[in-house]
């Protein structure tokens, strides 16, 4: 029953006639004509291809685990009961991760994500938080086999880091990040404390989805633009300190700043900027229309960027808890360590009505 309901859910027989349209294509003389539409095709025609071998092959392992149990009840063998428990706990985690992707049906859910994390009041405790908060997340993505890049940092004054932008890059990146937009707020005895006294700090982390600059309707005006070049800040080797190659852009009609330090090259650089601020127009232009769409409706929204999504608690008890779905833990190392998937699990499947 489970493995129709996903077969359904996937609509498995659409994404066969999708693929049989897509492979029709791939005859066409000029198919390679334009390299770019043609990656986008080869991409679309993987993802496509991917989903309904993931499907088809659960169906076969669930056939044959099925077999084995028969054979087992069969032939009276309790030797082959730890195979089966071990087969049904893998196809088990199976099901689980492909229903947790049938959730992601957003229009940018399969995009890479842009992830920026910024420290709130409390100078360098709340600094400590944001670099205990990046590496958490580079492990997340390291976890998933994403790949992530460090697009622009900000250093504390004495430790940690006030502000941080990383992109992670692969299949589902924004869909499962998206979940961590929100506040983040820290419980624990200070390091930077000698009195040993218990510190509360606030972290803000925003997620937004890159989008290809050729499939976004945003179009950015060049003479909108102030283009400024510095000195990259931080940690970097002999580089740092002796060329601007840093760049920070400010688009003027909105007021939006992005940076870029992480590449030599101010070209790359400058690449790098711009991809942030197509994402974060995008991104502004969609909560534009929300907002539109909420004051249609008389909806009433609270805007305020306090509104804390989770609680991470060192001191004087070990426990993490999202508020928005009451999913807790008391391993606390573990979360830090990346594993917050069950937390993004819990607010996809909280929010899987909500589009």
């Amino acid at each position: 029953m489970r493995l129709a309901d996903l077969r359904v859910s996937l609509d498995v027989a659409q994404r066969k006639d999708k693929i049989s349209i897509l492979e029709q294509e791939l005859g066409r003389p000029d198919f390679w004509d334009d390299p770019n539409s043609a990656q986008k095709f080869m991409q679309e025609l993987s993802f496509q291809q991917g989903k309904v071998k993931t499907y088809d092959d659960l169906r076969v392992e669930l056939d044959d685990l099925t077999a084995l149990y028969e054979l087992a009840m069969e032939e009276e063998d309790d030797s082959l009961e730890p195979e089966v428990e071990e087969g049904v706990k893998a196809l088990q985690a199976k099901f689980e991760k492909l229903e947790l992707e049938i959730l992601l049906s957003g229009q940018y859910d399969r995009n890479n994500a842009i992830l920026t994390l910024h420290a709130g009041a409390g100078g360098t405790e709340a600094q400590d938080w944001v670099s205990m908060l990046y590496r958490m997340y580079i492990r997340w993505a390291e976890r998933r086999g994403y790949k992530v890049e460090t697009m622009d940092l900000l250093p504390g004054d004495e430790a940690g880091i006030k502000s941080v932008t990383i992109s992670i890059a692969g299949e589902n990146a924004y869909g499962y990040s998206k979940s961590e937009k929100g506040v983040h707020r820290l419980v624990r005895i200070s390091p930077f404390d000698a009195s040993g006294r218990r510190h509360t700090s606030f972290a803000s982390v925003d997620v937004i989805p890159e989008v290809d600059e050729d499939d976004s309707e945003i179009k950015i005006d060049p003479d909108d633009l102030r283009v400024d070049t510095y000195r990259s800040s931080g940690a970097g080797g002999q580089h740092v300190n002796k060329t601007s190659s840093a760049i920070r852009i400010t688009h003027i009609p909105t007021g939006i700043v992005v940076a870029c330090q992480s590449e030599r090259s101010q070209i790359q650089n400058r690449a790098y900027a711009m991809r942030v601020l197509h994402a974060k127009l995008l991104e502004l232009k969609r909560r534009q229309q929300e907002e539109e769409i909420s004051e249609i409706r008389g909806e009433q929204q609270e805007i305020a960027w306090g509104s804390q999504i989770r609680s991470y608690v060192f001191h004087p008890y070990n426990m993490v808890k999202d508020h928005r779905t009451n999913v807790e833990t008391a391993n606390v190392l573990a979360v830090m360590d990346g594993e917050i998937d069950d937390f993004i699990a819990a607010y996809l499947q909280k929010t899987k009505n909500v589009q």
